[in-house]
């Protein structure tokens, strides 16, 4: 099992990541894009290469060059991005609905289903791979793939928006704004269960889970993961769900599915974290046979990013966009609302 240090190169977080790496006092002198291709798993020498080349590894607060070799002590700060590398990537015609577009960035309103990258059984069909058909047909150079980005991504089954980068200064200003938290984002979610409050802070640090390593969990501050911070506020409310929208502080991995379900109220259909089941309800056949039709409507867990707010990252403009619900979304909403009004059911 990797120790810590490891844990936290290896880790993939839904927005870039900015690690410091400490060089082993027993270190020997080795070029900086040989010993970090070693150290970041899954980061191919080429990747790390471009990496160094556009400026995103640093030693001292300078950028390095490729042929440095590093020294023991040395503290090396990189910048990670969560794309592959682009020989990796198959364009293919997946068709995109683009929001905005401009010479520097576009926002791009995912369909549910739809996979953010290559990777874990999904090398094709992905947005990626329409990614890079799309702006290689707008491309006047041959064969290379123009140069872009992904700053951020959302589930699969999640809905709605998320914001690419097509050039490295773009990339990397926006990927500042992420990290710093300066970019706007929120979520609706139906998760079960009535809250209690109609606004509230989530604060609990988010880590891969201690035995199943495909799923991440909720830990206590510093005992393990990276800290994770999400606001919610009550929208509407059905008795036994509640629609919420989340406001996020921070963008860790399944960040709003861990910490709703840390709270005892997993989001609607998240076959993941629980949410695939009847958590809050009566026993009765009617109502079983309600949430099932529900699941049927919306085969996958409610959440939708609805909201996207950034500062361009060249005009210094800020920008704002929303994405309407979908209308499996749309349709379970309506389903609950005939079902709580059916039952005469009084909200607090």
């Amino acid at each position: 099992m990797p120790d810590e240090r490891d844990e936290d190169i290896m880790m993939q977080e839904d927005e870039s990541e900015r690690l410091w790496i400490t060089v082993d006092r027993r270190q020997e002198p080795v070029r900086i894009d040989k010993y970090l291709t070693h150290r970041l798993a899954g980061v191919s020498r080429n990747r790390v290469q471009q990496a160094i080349e556009a400026g995103w590894v640093k030693l001292h607060d300078k950028p390095v060059k490729a042929n440095y070799k590093v020294k023991p002590g040395d503290q090396i700060e990189v910048w990670l991005f969560p794309q592959p590398d682009s020989e990796e990537i198959i364009p293919e015609p997946v068709p995109l609905s683009i929001v905005y577009e401009d010479e520097h960035v576009m926002v791009i309103n995912k369909p549910a289903g739809m996979v953010v990258h290559p990777g874990n059984g999904n090398y094709s069909g992905t947005l990626v791979n329409g990614l890079a058909y799309y702006l290689q047909a707008g491309s006047t150079s041959t064969g290379a793939l123009p140069r872009w980005g992904l700053v951020h991504r959302i589930d699969k089954n999640t809905s709605g928006l998320l914001v690419v980068a097509k050039s490295e200064t773009a990339l990397k200003h926006l990927a500042l704004q992420f990290f710093e938290h300066t970019t706007e984002r929120k979520y609706l979610a139906l998760v079960w269960g009535d809250l209690q409050q109609d606004n509230g802070t989530i604060r609990a640090h988010i880590g891969r889970h201690q035995r199943y390593r495909q799923l991440m969990d909720a830990y206590p501050d510093g005992e393990y993961g990276k800290e994770a911070v999400t606001h919610y506020r009550v929208l509407e409310r059905f008795y036994y769900v509640t629609l919420v929208e989340c406001r996020l502080e921070t963008g860790r991995t399944h960040q709003i599915r861990v910490h709703m379900q840390h709270i005892g109220h997993p989001l609607f259909n998240d076959e993941t974290y629980g949410g695939n089941r009847i958590v809050k309800g009566t026993v009765y056949k009617q109502y079983k046979d309600f949430v099932q039709r529900c699941f049927s409507l919306m085969p996958r867990q409610a959440l939708h990013a609805q909201t996207l707010g950034f500062t361009h990252p060249v005009t210094g403009q800020r920008m704002f966009f929303e994405a309407p619900l979908p209308e499996d979304f749309k349709a379970v909403l309506e389903a609950w609302r005939h079902y709580v009004s059916a039952l005469n059911i009084r909200q607090p």
